[in-house]
């Protein structure tokens, strides 16, 4: 990435003459070309990002692919030396590459041709793109922007001073908070990380609190249940024993009920085989489903879909769920996101993003603390309250993290 940074800026012409003669870059060089790629209109981006990619005017799919995972590796480098982590565990190399090639070939899919005709996945890497296309493509694709922005201001040390190095970043990276229990790590990966949290609201993409892992707390769904409740929107990642990393965002705190919760902000994602996240489609509003105890409905936390038949499905019985989408889930118009329709739990997390809800929110347990009446009429007639065990238990979690 450092020579496709030297060859770019070394090519840039700012006195309508050949500059590439020279091996050494002039100021007004680097400032013409740090000023197309964050200020720059579409035609000049595309061209900065050109001059990247390849000395061309025409630049192969295959050239794009490459650039994009070399800059994907690049700022996770970067990110690591600099000690940009923000908490988060450092992974190996191999993961990284991994990582980088997965969301690289995500990238890729987002460049089309300006005729708008579909290529297959071979088609892309041999298609030549002009500039106008790759203009496009980074109006498509935002991360490849901020990226770039994050290896040259960072990686060449310019544009902000050393003891304000984190604001050139925003919220590219979150600030990570473990438990007493487990460290900032995460099945997902760091290069994950970064593009599933580009995808939440502007309000929760600063910060995760690890709230609940299998690695962690074991497998007990009321374990599940009582470190999630009433935490504010929470993200939840799968890893089932077939290697398929997937797994789904609540917008809103999750609720023991019989009824579906949640907003249009709600999504569905996949990381592995290949990434994507899939947003609310119109169909419905079956965005998030908790529900325990009951002998009539579903138990279990369920996202997309139906009864029966969810995108995504924990069942209480820990340790199985169903990705159940022929064709399509009807939410969120994702396919299967399992290595098979009914799968077995490899590991399961669930990330709080954003800010703690407040405590208002915090004591807003139930509707029955609210009306005596009708938790004195439950009472009378010998039924149990299945969600006050957990609600005890989600107390005592909030008292050990206050208390640590």
């Amino acid at each position: 990435m450092a020579v496709r940074i030297y060859n770019a800026v070394r090519s840039v012409d700012v006195e309508d003459k050949a500059s590439a003669a020279s091996e050494n870059i002039t100021k007004e060089q680097l400032t013409a070309f740090v000023s197309d790629l964050y200020r720059g209109n579409v035609d000049e981006r595309g061209d900065a990002i050109l001059r990247l990619i390849a000395e061309n005017a025409q630049v192969q799919g295959s050239q794009v692919r490459q650039f994009a995972e070399e800059l994907i590796i690049a700022l996770v480098h970067i990110l690591q030396f600099k000690k940009l982590m923000n908490g988060w565990s450092s992974k190996t190399t191999r993961e990284a590459i991994t990582g980088g090639k997965v969301l690289a070939a995500h990238f890729l899919s987002e460049l089309k041709p300006s005729d708008r005709h579909l290529l297959t996945g071979p088609e892309v890497l041999e298609y030549s793109f002009e500039k106008a296309e790759i203009g496009n493509w980074i109006y498509r694709v935002p991360l490849v922007s901020a990226f770039l922005m994050a290896v040259i201001s960072h990686g060449l040390s310019i544009m902000y001073p050393e003891g304000d190095i984190h604001k050139g970043l925003g919220n590219l990276v979150p600030r990570c908070k473990g438990t007493k229990r487990a460290p900032c790590n995460t099945v997902l990966g760091l290069v994950p990380v970064i593009y599933i949290n580009s995808h939440l609201p502007n309000e929760c993409q600063h910060r995760w609190r690890l709230l609940f892992a299998t690695w962690a707390h074991g497998e007990s769904f009321s374990q599940l249940c009582a470190q999630i409740v009433y935490q504010g929107p929470t993200l939840l990642v799968v890893k089932d024993t077939e290697g398929h990393l997937f797994g789904g965002f609540a917008s809103a705190s999750w609720e023991m009920k019989p009824q579906f919760q949640g907003d249009t902000r709600c999504f569905l994602f996949t990381i592995l085989p290949h990434v994507e996240v899939f947003m609310y489609s119109g169909f419905n509003n079956h965005y998030m489903y908790l529900n325990s105890g009951q002998q009539t409905m579903p138990n279990g936390l369920g996202m997309g879909g139906q009864h029966d038949y969810f995108g995504l499905w924990i069942d209480s019985n820990f340790g199985k769920g169903h990705s159940k989408a022929k064709p399509k889930c009807t939410t969120y118009n994702s396919p299967q996101l399992s290595g098979s329709e009914t799968f077995s739990i490899d590991v399961l997390e669930v990330w709080a993003v954003g800010d703690p809800p407040d405590q208002e929110e915090r004591a807003k347990r139930s509707i029955l603390d609210s009306d005596p009446e009708a938790r004195a009429l439950l009472e009378m007639s010998g039924r149990v309250r299945h969600s006050e065990g957990l609600r005890q238990k989600s107390r005592d979690v909030e008292e050990e993290e206050d208390l640590g």
